[in-house]
């Protein structure tokens, strides 16, 4: 027990050491200057209400394991968190049911597809694939312990706000936008009850999943938000264990395999850092024991990762040395 001790304590000095040798702030600021004038990229239009945010918008924001905070630019700009929700959904349905039943009833594997084929939801063994894909996100509302609809809802919505020790809010229009063109999720919702693989209603997951990918936060709020990760579950701003330490890596790792759409290989090979993105702009970026990075600009690329942001985030993994590959 002591020797578990005196390594945590070295782990914490060793950490503090790293922390204390980078001028995180100078690091947000010179990647906020390097890529401002970027305006390559498109802002989501096939849900309607995406369309109308400025692709001028963008801001960052690194909150360390000890809850110091860094910003540049429009850190504080509001946008729909849409698949970036998924990983917190995730964290509760794993809370609730433990690693081996998400495993077993999500899976952790790429599909190969996009993230909303249906293609991929005949052709993979375990049918969704993994909990960061539609179909898998959607099984994973559907896998979260409630009561009822309304209760599950508090808990999605109140597990948000804790990770990011704010009062976070649905954005109506972006709901409603979204609940009127979400007939190909309802599709994959009913494919997977006809397999035996989705695990409640599928109305009622389906327009709770659609909520969830409707609430707004900040590049603050969702760089605290990866904090928690980055801190092995613990809120570094209101002490709150969130997620079990040893349920951390496996949400990371769904992170690692599937977080960024169909560039997630290839982003691990270049930054080393489980990362997941949404097509509002935001991308969160973790690196364990350290930091989290998010960063919010809305044009993205043709896989639907923001542009700015992924260029932000590796200048800053880069500079910092963050790569997990390479310690």
């Amino acid at each position: 027990m002591k020797k578990i001790c005196f390594s945590l304590m070295m782990l914490g000095v060793l950490n503090s050491s790293y922390a204390d040798n980078l001028d995180y702030q100078a690091l947000v600021n010179q990647a906020y200057a390097k890529y401002q004038a970027n305006t390559g990229g498109k802002v989501a239009d096939y849900i309607p209400a995406l369309a109308k945010y400025s692709p001028n918008l963008y801001g960052i924001a690194l909150v360390t394991v000890d809850g110091k905070v860094y910003t540049a630019g429009d850190s504080n700009a509001k946008f729909p968190l849409e698949s970036l929700a998924k990983v917190f959904a995730l964290s509760l349905a794993l809370q609730q049911s433990g690693s081996a039943e998400v495993l077993a009833k999500l899976g952790a594997n790429a599909t190969g597809l996009g993230f909303n084929s249906v293609t991929a939801v005949e052709q993979q063994p375990n049918r969704t694939g993994n909990a960061l894909v539609n179909a898998g996100a959607m099984a994973t509302v559907s896998l979260i312990k409630a009561k009822n609809a309304n209760d599950k809802w508090n808990l999605i919505l109140n597990n948000l706000n804790d990770y990011a020790d704010s009062k976070l809010s649905v954005n109506k229009e972006v709901y409603k936008s979204e609940a009127d063109t979400n007939q190909h999720n309802q599709a994959i919702a009913k494919l997977l009850q006809s397999y035996d693989h989705f695990y409640g209603d599928t109305s009622e997951a389906v327009d709770l999943y659609t909520r969830e990918c409707s609430v707004d936060a900040s590049a603050l709020e969702l760089a605290k938000m990866g904090a928690v990760l980055a801190n092995q579950g613990k809120s570094p701003f209101n002490a709150k264990q969130l997620l079990q330490p040893e349920l951390v890596p496996n949400l990371l790792a769904e992170m690692a395999t599937a977080g960024m759409y169909d560039t997630s290989g290839s982003w691990l090979y270049s930054v080393g850092l489980p990362a997941k993105s949404g097509v509002g702009g935001g991308i969160v970026a973790i690196a364990p024991g350290k930091f989290a990075i998010a960063v919010y600009s809305p044009p993205l690329d043709g896989s639907g990762n923001s542009i700015r942001a992924q260029e932000a985030i590796q200048y800053i993994a880069n500079q910092a040395k963050a790569n997990i590959f390479t310690h």
